[in-house]
């Protein structure tokens, strides 16, 4: 996380914290969180992700019109849209996320390493719905805090979890949207079966997000018939050059009530 302290320390000095707070403070609230209204509807709903390059793959987006590819998830009905806004690993900028958010009418996450209240401020300043909150990279003050903070913007949260134990520390600060990564942040190896084994200790009125590794129309049906709420997808649809051909073809095994 040193690189996202280091990147704040400036972020910070071009505008200090009691500015945003003042820009946001300018800003509408309301507590109608789309973004959940979405998952809580019937079927597997599609996070889609914007993501020009990762850690694990390198650049996956060398040519990258980040505002047409997430019209065009728009338009394939996905119920949100996640953004990368992590420059030094992912290659995102914030920028990104405000032109999406301006122009596209589906909820937005913003996708990076929330590790500073300012951070969940710029989101909400930038035309997010959504944060991306990590288990693992967070203490349990700081998750609880930083969930109170995020609901009382208007926001919702994603908490990140990897593991057991993860999704009790999520569950403990009160998420309302609990994301399983099937992606070891330690090692990057995948387990599509996490999200499945870990759907079981996740109550039924706790939304949950499958992340990472989900690449199959196989693995889509597997997941809606585990009854999960989400599924976020970045690499899969980032490298189709159809994205709502791609869609189609991962939700063919699902029947048609069981998808969205």
């Amino acid at each position: 996380m040193a690189a996202t302290a280091k990147r704040l320390v400036a972020e910070k000095a071009a505008l200090p914290l009691a500015t945003l707070k003042q820009q946001v403070a300018a800003l509408p609230v309301t507590q109608d969180f789309p973004f959940e209204a979405n998952l809580r509807q019937p079927g597997l709903h599609v996070i889609a992700e914007v993501k020009k390059a990762s850690p694990s793959k390198g650049l996956i987006a060398p040519d990258f019109p980040y505002l047409q590819i997430a019209k065009d998830y728009a338009v394939a009905g996905v119920s949100g849209i996640s953004v990368l806004t992590e420059p030094d690993y992912f290659q995102g900028q914030l920028a990104y996320l405000s032109t999406i958010a301006a122009n596209v009418n589906v909820p937005v996450l913003r996708k990076d390493f929330t590790i500073d209240p300012y951070m969940i401020y710029q989101a909400k300043a930038a035309g997010a719905s959504v944060i991306l909150l990590i288990v693992a990279i967070l203490t349990p003050h700081q998750l609880r805090d930083y969930l109170n903070l995020a609901h009382s913007l208007g926001l919702s949260a994603i908490v990140e979890a990897h593991d057991a134990a993860e999704v009790a520390a999520a569950q403990a600060a009160g998420a309302r949207i609990i994301g399983v990564n099937n992606r070891n942040l330690k090692d990057f190896t995948v387990d599509f079966h996490n999200s499945l084994t870990l759907r079981q200790q996740i109550p039924a009125e706790t939304l949950m997000i499958a992340e990472s590794g989900i690449q199959t129309p196989a693995d889509i049906a597997q997941l809606a018939a585990a009854k999960i709420n989400g599924v976020l997808i970045g690499e899969t649809l980032m490298r189709a050059p159809d994205k709502a051909a791609k869609l189609a073809e991962l939700f063919s095994e699902v029947p048609a009530h069981d998808a969205n």
